[in-house]
């Protein structure tokens, strides 16, 4: 009964330590990312900033009221001295009526580069989650490599045992034994590298979507299976629909639609800058009462109403000078969208090559495994019965091991493939 109690007692740390190890899904490392990495949080920020320009720009729209108040005090020497001293205070308030359409193009880019700055950070959220991504991939890329690796370690370690069995009985050399050791010892060595490959990629990982790479993680995702299904190719898209998937990304790419406003919101810069040929009206109402006392501040008590035409006739090309700047920008803006439309062309036909690529890749692994594997069951049972070498033993499953290797490489060469796809069209949000 006290070995039971005993047995328990030591038992509970270990699960309770299991317990506190945290099992990060995909859709949770995502989800982490939106709140903690710093650069999504920087460009939340400018956006948050920028809706002040459009408040701004609105304001320009409300008339400007300021009020004042005050004491004075004079003293007169000559020829008799005389001192006086009073109160005053006024309101004013003055409104723009016309500024040659001026606040219209004000508004209408604060406007436009409000949207390019939601535009803009729709796309950095895309990046980082693309960024994450891969790094998820990563992981569980380095974690099927590190099970390879094991594996191969563990089937090295039985064909050792099995040698130094014939070799106590006189059936091999022992110069057999000192090959396989040596093949054991090198199999260990990768198996550490692919396990420190493994647990730098989940730092790497945890340190992207902002946690404390202190902490415990498990990666694990059961919707990203280790093996791909032959249907996953069935509606698989081919660079023969590189047309409508370019209009697509044209469509739906934040940075493009971002060209798109920038070219807009040059356009209103010239606007702007013609409305100073045309003349401004201006409104403006006022009332101002003072006294020599301040409980007689009322008693001298003023009120006005005025509105002027302001029209600046010539002001040394000034106003031709920021017209032609603004023209600039508004051609650099247009050249900058054309750009921007042929790098998401290219963009998307590299995407279509690559993932074609990488599906022939996977296919051709998967024959290549099947091959090496029969390979290495041949040359085990020829060695077994005498007729074939350590050596090309150690061959073929070093084949083996290595078609192994590049299966697991090729399947997730053709996961990001897909999704470097889903990026360049830019169809997700989040």
């Amino acid at each position: 009964m006290n070995r039971c109690v005993l047995f328990l007692y030591l038992l509970f740390p270990t699960s309770l330590l299991l317990s506190q190890t945290k099992v990060l899904t995909l859709n949770d490392a995502i989800a982490i990312a939106l709140r903690n990495n710093v650069t999504i949080q920087q460009s939340k920020n400018s956006l948050e900033a920028v809706s002040s320009n459009v408040l701004s720009a609105y304001g320009q729209y409300l008339p400007t009221i300021s009020a004042t108040a005050g004491y004075s005090q004079s003293e007169v020497i000559t020829p008799n001295v005389f001192t006086s001293s009073g109160y005053d205070a006024s309101l004013q308030a003055r409104l723009k009526l016309f500024d040659g359409l001026a606040r219209e193009a004000n508004l209408e880019k604060a406007l436009s580069l409000k949207e390019q700055t939601i535009q803009q950070h729709e796309r950095t959220k895309q990046a980082i989650i693309y960024q994450v991504q891969a790094s998820y991939l990563s992981v569980l890329r380095n974690e099927q490599l590190v099970k390879v690796n094991e594996e191969n370690l563990k089937r090295d370690q039985r064909q050792l045992e099995r040698i130094l069995e014939s070799n106590r009985v006189g059936a091999l050399a022992i110069g057999d034994v000192y090959r396989q050791q040596s093949q054991v010892a090198l199999d260990e060595y990768n198996l550490i590298n692919s396990k420190n490959a493994y647990d730098k990629s989940v730092a790497d990982l945890i340190a992207l979507i902002g946690l404390d790479v202190t902490d415990d993680y498990t990666i694990a995702d059961p919707t990203i299976s280790p093996v791909l299904d032959t249907l996953e190719f069935s509606d698989l898209p081919t660079p023969n629909n590189f047309e409508e998937l370019r209009r697509r990304a044209l469509s739906t790419r934040p940075d493009y639609l971002v060209a798109q406003e920038n070219v807009k919101s040059a356009g209103y810069g010239v606007r702007s800058a013609y409305s100073t040929y045309i003349p401004s009206i201006n409104a403006s109402a006022g009332y101002s009462m003072g006294g020599a006392t301040l409980n007689g501040i009322t008693d001298r008590q003023t009120w006005n109403v005025g509105i002027n035409v302001n029209w600046n006739i010539f002001d040394g090309f000034l106003t031709n000078l920021n017209v032609q700047n603004a023209k600039v920008q508004e051609r650099n803006a247009e050249m900058n969208l054309a750009q921007t439309e042929r790098s998401i062309s290219v963009e998307v036909k590299k995407a279509l090559l690559d993932l074609e690529a990488a599906r022939k890749q996977y296919e051709a692994s998967v024959k290549s495994v099947t091959s090496a594997e029969q390979d290495r069951k041949v040359a085990e049972e020829k060695y077994n019965l005498g007729s074939g070498t350590l050596i090309d033993l150690q061959v073929a499953n070093a084949n083996y091991v290595n078609a192994q290797a590049n299966k697991v490489n090729a399947m997730y060469n053709y996961i990001i493939a897909k999704r470097t796809l889903e990026y360049v069209l830019g169809v997700r949000t989040y």
